[in-house]
């Protein structure tokens, strides 16, 4: 465990024998016990895929909502036993290596094009690489030392650093034409990986398409697919504790019964991306719409937007 800027954690995790790697690029799901109840949270790989020992890094970015990510910067520490779910996600490299590829990042979405890179000169491909990583000041960005090293070891990777805030970078402010011709001006002709905050996606996704090349830019945006329930075989009731409310399970999600009960829970996205609108499962078996995942525990963790309750269920809403 290290730290790499004031507001981040980088974790070297030891998965056990079940764990059957990943792809740079994907991203696991990461379970921590906080006060006897699960919390959940995607986070990206760093490391290369070739990684010999099976080991693999997560730098986890510590935001004022993030329930995990500030426990984690606050009590990480050596042993710490986390749940793993098995990597997942389509934001990876081609099999058959770009001759020249783009990685863009700016805060912690450094992660997973930070795997790509490493997988890429752990291969040793001989392709044009570069990497341009956008950040407040040089102090912010994560993994500089290791990226400076990388780019002096290989001649053909090439980093470039953007500060939005202060002036001494490579370039300066926020995402531009200007911004993307300096750094790959044969964007047009090779794909461009971008991971990041919404305004640098927002910002991307703008110039490629003024530019008439958004078919070129691959995006990971944890975006799951459309949501669909069954109520056919509803059972059941549910019963939402803190407001002393109970309704006939109707098969929607519980977001949607607890609007239709009254109820005023927060929400964000409504897809499973957000996390705004977790609540805990006090009681009973609810299913996932996502993946048919089954969440049987008491006390437990859930977004109400993508979960459905089989039979009885309560949860502290």
């Amino acid at each position: 465990m290290h730290r790499t800027t004031r507001d981040s954690v980088t974790l070297t995790i030891r998965p056990n024998r079940r764990w059957r790697g990943f792809t740079a690029g994907q991203h696991v799901r990461v379970g921590v016990e906080i006060n006897g109840v699960r919390h959940t949270r995607y986070y990206s790989p760093a490391t290369s895929e070739r990684s010999r020992d099976g080991r693999f890094e997560l730098t986890v970015k510590a935001h004022d909502s993030g329930r995990v990510s500030r426990w984690l910067h606050a009590n990480a520490r050596r042993g710490l036993v986390l749940h793993l779910s098995p990597a997942e996600g389509e934001f990876t490299l081609p099999t058959t290596r770009p001759d020249r590829v783009l990685l863009v990042s700016g805060g912690s979405g450094i992660t997973p094009v930070m795997s790509m890179l490493r997988t890429l000169t752990d291969e040793g491909h001989r392709g044009e690489i570069v990497f341009l990583h956008y950040a407040y000041t040089e102090a912010d960005v994560p993994y500089l030392n290791a990226l400076r090293e990388l780019a002096a070891r290989h001649d053909n990777v090439r980093l470039l650093l953007a500060y939005t805030d202060v002036e001494g970078g490579d370039l300066h402010g926020f995402f531009t034409e200007e911004h993307l011709r300096a750094a790959a001006p044969w964007f047009a002709e090779t794909d461009t990986y971008l991971c990041g905050p919404p305004g640098l996606m927002a910002g991307a996704r703008q110039v490629f398409d003024r530019l008439g090349v958004a078919h070129r830019l691959r995006t990971e945006d944890f975006a799951p697919p459309p949501i669909t329930v069954d109520a056919e075989d509803a059972t059941g009731e549910v019963t939402f504790g803190r407001s002393a409310t109970t309704a006939p399970n109707s098969g929607r999600t519980l977001l949607e019964q607890a609007e239709a009960a009254g109820l005023k829970p927060e929400f964000g996205c409504r897809m499973g991306i957000c996390f705004t609108c977790t609540s805990v499962k006090t009681s009973g078996c609810t299913r996932d719409v996502r993946n048919g995942e089954l969440s049987t525990d008491p006390e437990e963790e859930i977004q109400i937007c993508v979960s459905v309750p089989v039979g009885d269920v309560a949860i502290d809403i």
